[in-house]
């Protein structure tokens, strides 16, 4: 992760973290380490996968005790294998202890979604498809969940609500139809801000192209009914598939020609990649 945004960003849900797992203090480890003694412990990979988030899994230690010195064997895109090596940590005994669960719940998340997200980009080979990810994120976890994704080779949709125009179904009932709801958006967004709106139907289709989207959404459509809504736009729009995207179906999707396809499941259903601290030596 870019170190500027690791400062601006990231830093502050790192640190929630570790408040959120030590309270006042961390009683099994000061309980069997009352004072400093140096040690070290090995990072393991468990499984196979793509590794994510070794910056941050360091600076959970480093918050810690900034002298504590964390040796990488591997690097965030790595594809990694059951049994290897991934890093040394070492330091104080006490922030190895400490550290050690917030570090790898981010380590084991993200490289989840890495390596799921991995396996998505895989069947796209050969297709002008792109994967995207969505906001269905964990709270006070999306700057590092959408970094997974980016590792993993996918794209990132939208940051938040300030970060585009995504007219759904609910602005458009509000708005009183689609071709209300992107004119609200043109008068209102600032003119270097495109609009995407999604349809479910055909009539939707025909409606935001007319009206002038910028990307038109295909929410839960049949391959059938994507086909025509590709026919209809013609060109004239950006095309994403949303909605019940799975491993499944993706290729099927791409291959009929839809520009962007994006998926919750990147980021709410990947498994976490196995990863343990383990072998802990105290070396003074």
């Amino acid at each position: 992760m870019n170190p500027v945004t690791m400062q601006l960003v990231a830093e502050k849900y790192i640190k929630m973290a570790l408040e959120e797992d030590i309270n006042y203090e961390d009683v099994s480890t000061n309980a069997v380490m009352p004072e400093y003694k140096k040690g070290e412990v090995q990072l393991i990979c468990k499984e196979d996968g793509i590794i994510a988030g070794l910056g941050i899994f360091e600076r959970v230690f480093t918050l810690l005790d900034p002298q504590t010195e964390i040796i990488c064997k591997v690097k965030d895109g790595d594809f990694v294998k059951q049994g290897e090596l991934l890093a040394v940590v070492r330091g104080d005994v006490r922030v190895l202890l400490s550290g050690e669960r917030t570090a790898l719940n981010y380590l084991q998340r993200l490289s989840g979604i890495a390596t799921y997200t991995n396996s998505v980009v895989k069947l796209l080979e050969g297709t002008s498809t792109k994967l995207l990810d969505t906001r269905k994120t964990t709270p006070g976890m999306r700057v590092f969940e959408k970094y997974a994704v980016r590792v993993g080779g996918g794209g990132n949709h939208r940051y938040n609500l300030s970060d585009g125009v995504l007219l759904k179904d609910n602005h458009i009932d509000a708005a009183g139809g689609v071709a209300q709801a992107i004119k609200a958006a043109k008068a209102y967004a600032p003119f270097v801000r495109r609009i995407e709106v999604e349809v479910e139907n055909l009539d939707m289709v025909k409606e935001a192209v007319e009206a002038g989207a910028d990307i038109i959404m295909l929410d839960n459509m049949t391959p059938d009914m994507m086909t025509e809504a590709i026919h209809i736009i013609n060109g004239r729009a950006e095309t994403e598939c949303s909605g019940n995207i799975t491993k499944e179906n993706v290729r099927t999707i791409a291959r009929l020609g839809i520009d962007y396809v994006s998926s919750g499941a990147l980021t709410h259903s990947a498994p976490i990649l196995d990863i343990s601290l383990k072998h802990l030596k105290v070396l003074e």
